[in-house]
């Protein structure tokens, strides 16, 4: 059984969307370097990719385009099988790439599915309604913050607001030079 990540990039102040629902705080600093050379070492064991229909559309907007000349994890993400859990989509095709599976219904039915076909890791990225069920379910295994040194002042956290409290158990940190700071969480007791 593959184990659910949820990675967020997040201002210091603990924002993953700001109040217009964007990321106006990552910049290009943000990332390259020992930050992407970090990122590469962490998904070495990824299976999948799983998107929310808004997120897919922001990543399949960039990342089909890419290479890895641009930026070293586009030939990860652009090989890597893609599931979006949708109600509202039709496809999800990825440019000249195998597209992503569109996965209707139950969204928790479909993570736990998922987690139940793939072997290793499977990663949750942006997604933040889709996030909220899985965190709710108590179906997310590892959370990963990539913490930008910014300040937003308001918008949107990781986390629903109805989450109880939630041990977490740090297994990994990294500070990196530009001032972020990547941290790893298994999640629960």
């Amino acid at each position: 059984m593959a184990r659910l990540i949820v990675e967020q990039i997040v201002s210091a102040d603990g924002t993953a969307a700001d109040a217009e629902g964007g990321m106006s705080f990552l910049t290009p600093e943000s990332t390259g370097g020992e930050v992407d050379r970090e990122q590469l070492r962490r998904l070495a064991d990824l299976q999948a990719i799983v998107l929310g229909a808004n997120t897919y559309r922001m990543f399949a907007s960039y990342w089909p385009t890419a290479s890895e000349a641009d930026d070293p994890i586009a030939g990860l993400i652009n090989r890597l099988p893609k599931h979006v859990l949708s109600n509202s989509l039709d496809a999800a095709p990825w440019g000249d790439h195998a597209p992503a599976v569109v996965e209707r219904g139950d969204v928790i039915e479909s993570l736990r599915r998922l987690k139940g076909e793939y072997r290793g890791e499977i990663i949750l990225w942006g997604s933040l309604t889709l996030t909220d069920a899985a965190f709710l379910a108590n179906e997310v295994d590892l959370l990963r913050l990539r913490i930008l040194p910014s300040l937003v002042g308001g918008g949107r956290g990781v986390v629903p607001t109805a989450l109880p409290v939630t041990p977490l158990r740090l297994v990994a940190s990294n500070i990196h030079p530009g001032g972020q700071v990547a941290l790893e969480y298994e999640v629960g007791d």
